[in-house]
């Protein structure tokens, strides 16, 4: 049983945990094909903060300068995990800052004064570990947007790593406020036990944590695989109906949106003339130019061919005609060449906005198909649209 009171017994339950976590970890990696590099730094991190509370000499278990062992460990082991997450992402590591960070530091700590109250050493190693556990958490977050997470969303879920980083920070400014009274954390003391319970609990909640982490990754990936387009990473047709679906629902509550429709220009001879690469490219590029033109909240997708279709939530015909102009002016204004050879890349828009008169989604689309033809017969490379009167007019 574990003495609650005892800050002993608490760093006995921490070692156990840490070890326990490691061994699982190893298998994990040895095992499982998903993030091998990422899985083997957990182990690696779990298995340090093991060995430096062993070595905090708490368990009887003392060596020459044990203390800073202990310390240098621990900055180790969070240098680890400030590395596993962005090789989760399949991200490049920050190899040579981390081990940078962990030998120059631990070289400075050796220059201060010895013993476990120096308020430098305090102060500079636990700054540092809080620092690239916070930095942990940011590189989280950036993972989850990546794979398609809103950022309240990925903020929330990387906020375990927050904790911990603020976790770590709380021993420095312990130190900082009451320098006098700063003690080990084999120590009996209130705060000693009240932080050995939260690491405690947070040793198994971040190990608990990068394990959803990648989950999440396995998730939003095979989520991704079903959504997207494989050549150009726009949403497909069925995943763009949906949110068209949606939209539609909710322009039944009085939330209209506009729909941009447009077609490369002129695909068919440059699939003829540079082959089907370069038209592969083409379409790449024009994904590529369309994307920063766009809010988080609006979608591309690929209809077919050379075709594809922005869904504009909360947009109307005008705010529709002037993202069109913006991807149309970018486009015709890029360089793209193959093999040595340019080629003007143009494309032809239509749009149209919702009505409460359309029953689905499918009548705003034909009127924006209305639009893009019109614009192909006044000669490409222009925006047109038609509203819902000239539409109504027609039939």
């Amino acid at each position: 049983m574990i003495d609650a009171t005892d800050p002993v017994s608490m760093i006995a339950a921490l070692v156990t945990v840490f070890t326990s976590a490691a061994v699982v970890w190893l298998m994990i990696a040895a095992g499982l094909r998903e993030s091998p590099w990422a899985c083997a730094c957990l182990a690696g991190a779990n298995a340090l903060l093991a060995a430096s509370f062993l070595l905090h000499g708490a368990l009887g278990l003392t060596l020459p300068g044990h203390y800073w062992w202990s310390d240098v460990l621990s900055l180790a082991a969070i240098g680890l995990i400030r590395l596993a997450v962005p090789l989760i992402g399949e991200r490049p590591a920050p190899w040579v800052v981390v081990l940078s960070a962990v030998i120059g530091i631990g070289a400075a700590t050796t220059l201060l004064a010895s013993g476990q109250q120096s308020l430098l050493h305090k102060t500079l190693l636990y700054g540092a570990m809080g620092a690239m556990a916070l930095y942990a958490a940011l590189d989280a977050g950036r993972l989850l947007c990546v794979r398609g997470l809103r950022s309240r969303t990925s903020l929330a879920l990387a906020s375990p790593l927050i904790v911990v980083g603020l976790l770590i920070l709380a021993r420095p400014v312990e130190a900082l406020l009451a320098p006098g009274r700063t003690a080990d954390i084999d120590v009996d003391s209130t705060f000693n036990i009240a932080w050995l319970w939260a690491s405690l609990v947070l040793a198994l909640l971040i190990n608990g944590w990068i394990a959803f982490l990648l989950l999440m990754k396995l998730i939003l990936e095979i989520r991704r695989l079903t959504e997207r387009d494989p050549l150009t990473d726009a949403f497909n047709r069925r995943a763009l109906a949906e949110a068209m679906d949606l939209e539609h629902a909710r322009q039944m509550r009085g939330h209209g949106y506009a729909l941009v429709l447009l077609d490369m220009d002129r695909f068919k001879q440059l699939n003829d003339t540079l082959g089907h690469a370069a038209g592969d490219a083409a379409l790449k590029t024009l994904v590529m130019v369309a994307q920063p033109c766009l809010r988080e909240t609006d979608r591309l997708g690929r209809l077919g061919g050379e075709e594809f279709c922005v869904l504009l939530p909360h947009t109307g015909i005008a705010g529709a005609a002037l993202v069109a102009e913006r991807i149309r002016a970018l486009l015709e204004a890029h360089r793209f060449e193959w093999n040595g050879q340019d080629w003007a890349l143009t494309a032809s828009f239509g749009i149209a906005e919702s009505s409460a008169r359309d029953i689905s989604a499918a009548e705003v689309l034909k009127r924006a198909d209305q639009a893009l033809y019109r614009a192909k017969a006044q000669g490409r490379n222009v925006v047109q649209a038609v509203e819902v009167e000239e539409a109504a007019g027609r039939t």
